[in-house]
């Protein structure tokens, strides 16, 4: 069957990625997105002319702007992906992530309320809203353990927060008002078209610029990492057979410490663009960043057993398809790196003597 999904945020790095895998299921599409300074465009131009994929520029703090677009492509699905999601921006920004993040969820949660009630009972009862969320809302992990869908909330930024916040939210629409929304809450996602300002991207892009490779502390942080592709088909099938009202961690099962992420692709480097020295030599460990969770690590099971989701790329095999990504497509990082992000160092408190 072909569906109508609208997607919000498919300009962002998940989005992009959830908006090629629908199109190329044969889905049709409408993407709407703000284009903050991480939306980018350039990453859709595969499906830029496809006949089912359409783009509307919307805040989605803007209910009446929302619903307009909802009423108009009428989908069967919505995925809500449109966030602010960089811990270092809200550390000193944080106002954006709680309009974004908070009120942005609101608003389109009150207007696809109101399409989903309008709807004929059949439609109804097929319509399905999916919250896209995170798994730094269960804050830190000891050295044991795993997230599971059960884990306490204990966000330890402004970003984290505002998530859980937004969480919260859509597990109240589906309690108040019986409305069918589902959540996932994924782990940290790498691969193609991510914006620059991330470790992996940053880490890549520095390397090649022959810049510093900034490890946050000891650089012993730990995260699950999951290949973008493998969460998009993850999305699509939480949305389509996912139960109301429940939650699906998205994970990968590749822990890594992130100086063990700098030194793997530092390895990549080596071997697919050799330098006249090591790359390993641009490594520089900077002062951590404040509240810097150290571990996360998702349990994935329900989502395997109950929807028969399985990650396809490992992480070897994925960090080198995303350097040989980025060695190849200059012509998509380099306008950011010239005209949006530097590198620069950002999530630093000023402080006062």
């Amino acid at each position: 069957m072909v569906r109508r999904v609208l997607v919000t945020g498919g300009a962002g790095f998940i989005g992009s990625a959830v908006c090629r895998h629908l199109i190329a299921s044969g889905n049709h599409v409408l993407n709407v997105d703000k284009l903050t300074y991480a939306g980018n465009l350039a990453s859709l131009s595969a499906i830029d002319n496809a006949p089912g994929y359409q783009f509307a520029q919307a805040d989605i703090c803007d209910q009446a702007s929302v619903s307009e677009a909802i009423n108009q492509f009428r989908p069967d699905h919505i995925m809500h992906l449109a966030a602010e999601s960089h811990v270092d921006r809200s550390i000193v920004g944080a106002r954006e992530f709680i309009d974004t993040n908070i009120v942005g969820t609101f608003a389109i949660l009150e207007a696809a309320r109101a399409y989903w009630l309008a709807l004929p009972s059949e439609r109804r009862d097929a319509f399905r809203f999916l919250h896209v969320s995170t798994d730094e809302v269960y804050g830190s992990l000891g050295p044991d353990g795993l997230f599971t869908e059960e884990t306490r909330y204990d966000p330890s930024s402004p970003y984290s927060a505002s998530k859980a916040a937004a969480d919260h939210l859509v597990t109240a629409w589906v309690r108040t008002y019986g409305f069918p929304a589902v959540i996932s809450n994924c782990s940290n996602n790498y691969g193609p078209f991510h914006f620059p300002e991330k470790l992996i991207p940053l880490v890549i892009l520095n390397a090649m610029h022959e810049k510093p490779l900034p490890v946050y502390g000891k650089g012993d942080n730990i995260r699950d990492w999951l290949y973008v592709e493998d969460h998009a088909k993850a999305l699509d099938l939480i949305v389509s057979k996912g139960r109301i009202g429940e939650k699906y961690n998205v994970g990968g099962r590749n822990e890594r410490q992130n100086i063990e992420v700098v030194r793997r692709i530092c390895d990549l480097l080596d071997r697919l663009r050799p330098r006249a020295g090591s790359y390993h030599e641009l490594i520089t460990f900077v002062t951590d960043r404040p509240g810097h969770d150290h571990r996360y690590a998702i349990d994935a099971t329900k989502l395997e057993t109950e929807l028969g989701w399985k990650a396809e790329e490992n992480f070897d095999t994925g960090i080198e398809k995303t350097v040989r990504w980025y060695i190849e497509n200059e012509w998509w990082w380099r306008p950011l790196r010239e005209r949006v992000y530097k590198g620069e160092r950002l999530g630093l408190l000023k402080t006062t003597d």
